[in-house]
C-alpha cells in the first residue's frame, strides 16, 4: 500500500530545496491573477512544447488578445503567427479562435468551470480541462501529463496504458487532498529526476516508494 503522505512530504520538501521555477501554466496563471482566459490560453499553447516557449507565446498572445472578445477579432493566421513556434500551432491558432467564437456566443465571453463544458471546447482534452480547472478556478482536480502516468507506473502505484487510465485509478486510490498537488510535483520531478530514460534513480527521493518498474539503466 502506498504511503502517500510519505510521498508528497518527500516531493513537497524536494521542490523547496531545488531552484527551478514553476511550470509555464502555473507562472502565467500567478501573473494574471488567475484569469480563467489567461489559464486557458496556456494551458492549449503548453501541450507538447517545453515551457520557455509556452511563456514566451502566452505573453505575446495574451499582450495581444487578453479576453475572447480581442482574440475572436483576431485572423487565424495573425494568432498563428503570434503563437510560433509551440508545437502545432496552427492547429492551436484555429482552436483558440473556434473557443473564442463559442465563449461569446455560449457563456457571454467567460471560460466556463466544468469538464463537461471545458470538454466539449474544441482542442481541450481531459488533462487541459483538469489544469484549468485547477488553476484559475481553484478546483481540486486531478491534471495527469505524460509524467505523472510514467512516474506512477514505474513506482508501481497503479497499472495502466494511457494518462486517461491512470487519471481514473488514482481518482480511487490517491487521497483528494493531494489532487491539485501531484501534478505540479511531478512534472517538475519527470523533467529533473525521474527521466524516461535512465533515470536518477541514485538521488530519488521516493525510492522508498518506487518499483522501478520498467526501468532498464538508470544512474
Amino acid at each position: 500500500m502506498v504511503n502517500w503522505n510519505a510521498v508528497f512530504k518527500a516531493l513537497e520538501k524536494w521542490r523547496d530545496d531545488v531552484s527551478v521555477k514553476d511550470p509555464s501554466v502555473t507562472t502565467v496563471a500567478e501573473k494574471y491573477k488567475k484569469k480563467p482566459w489567461a489559464v486557458l490560453v496556456s494551458t492549449i499553447l503548453s501541450l507538447r512544447t517545453k515551457d520557455d516557449v509556452t511563456l514566451a507565446a502566452s505573453e505575446k498572445i495574451l499582450k495581444a488578445a487578453i479576453n475572447p472578445s480581442q482574440l475572436n477579432s483576431m485572423k487565424e493566421e495573425e494568432i498563428a503567427k503570434l503563437i510560433y513556434p509551440v508545437g502545432f500551432y496552427h492547429n492551436k491558432a484555429s482552436s483558440l479562435k473556434k473557443i473564442a467564437a463559442i465563449l461569446l456566443a455560449q457563456y457571454k465571453g467567460k471560460v466556463p468551470s466544468t469538464m463537461e463544458e471545458l470538454l466539449a471546447l474544441p482542442g481541450v482534452g481531459r488533462k487541459t480541462a483538469n489544469l484549468v480547472l485547477s488553476e484559475a478556478f481553484d478546483i481540486d482536480a486531478l491534471c495527469v501529463d505524460i509524467h505523472v502516468h510514467r512516474i506512477s507506473n514505474r513506482c508501481g502505484w497503479l497499472i495502466s496504458k494511457t494518462p486517461e487510465e491512470t487519471e481514473m485509478t488514482l481518482r480511487e486510490i490517491l487521497p483528494h487532498k493531494y489532487w491539485k498537488r501531484i501534478n505540479y510535483l511531478l512534472v517538475l520531478y519527470g523533467q529533473k529526476l525521474c527521466r524516461p530514460v535512465s533515470p536518477f534513480c541514485s538521488c530519488c527521493v521516493i525510492r522508498k516508494q518506487c518499483m522501478r518498474n520498467g526501468v532498464e539503466r538508470s544512474r
